[in-house]
């Protein structure tokens, strides 16, 4: 089995090359060590790649922004090619590695519901593929409200977590909680979730304790754009 770590932003993920039975939670939670998850390579070719993402409590993850932009690179560098559909599910990320090191991703549909109160946290729930609560507040805050909305029974099957600033037009500052993960540098999705909560449209940069994230919001669907490197 082959394998190797990367990071998006701090986000990291041990992609791994099974041979023969596919992973397990039990091996995800032994191959996870220090890092945020783990990216089971199912199939790959000249510009197509197929994962599944795992957390590291050893769940499956539906969709991420991080994981599917590490892909991308990494299919890109084993095959070659610029053009890469990452394909996660039933979900494709049509995605574009430039040579400057940014992977632009079309993550596809963003659905933003209404706001809402959640034991007193007011919160907007939106979906990017997965689904994610942004609550507009202070981020630090973030190590209190994340495990008290991850697991609160408003979300029988998890969510992710997002404390945000809007320091202006068009720019973010969050942290966030990721289901089954904890706390992590950065997140992809949360990027898109965030934007989509607080600009209705139009590019949006969401800064993360791991670094910025650029996202373009049109129409109802999202473009992430960011960078991913192989870890030594």
């Amino acid at each position: 089995m082959r394998s190797s770590s990367w990071s998006a932003l701090g986000n990291t993920y041990v992609v791994v090359e099974p041979e023969g039975e596919r992973l397990d939670a039990v091996r995800v939670v032994e191959l996870s060590r220090d890092a945020d998850g783990v990216l089971e390579v199912l199939a790959a070719s000249a510009g197509r790649v197929e994962i599944a993402i795992w957390n590291p409590d050893g769940s499956q993850a539906e969709l991420s922004g991080n994981g599917t932009r590490i892909a991308a690179r990494w299919a890109a560098e084993r095959h070659g090619g610029t053009e890469i559909a990452v394909v996660v599910g039933e979900r494709v990320v049509r995605s574009r590695v430039g040579g400057d090191g940014v992977v632009e991703q079309h993550l596809g549909t963003v659905e933003v519901g209404e706001p809402e109160l959640v034991d007193g946290i007011g919160l907007t729930p939106v979906s990017v593929g997965n689904p994610h609560a942004v609550v507009l507040g202070d981020p630090d805050d973030i190590v209190r409200i994340g495990p008290l909305l991850e697991s609160h029974p408003r979300f029988p099957d998890r969510t992710n977590v997002q404390v945000a600033r809007v320091d202006g037009p068009g720019e973010v500052t969050t942290r966030v909680w990721e289901r089954g993960v904890g706390e992590t540098a950065s997140s992809g999705t949360s990027a898109v979730a965030v934007a989509a909560a607080t600009h209705a449209a139009g590019d949006v940069v969401v800064h993360f304790p791991g670094g910025d994230l650029r996202v373009r919001l049109e129409g109802g669907r999202a473009t992430l754009f960011g960078t991913a490197e192989r870890i030594p």
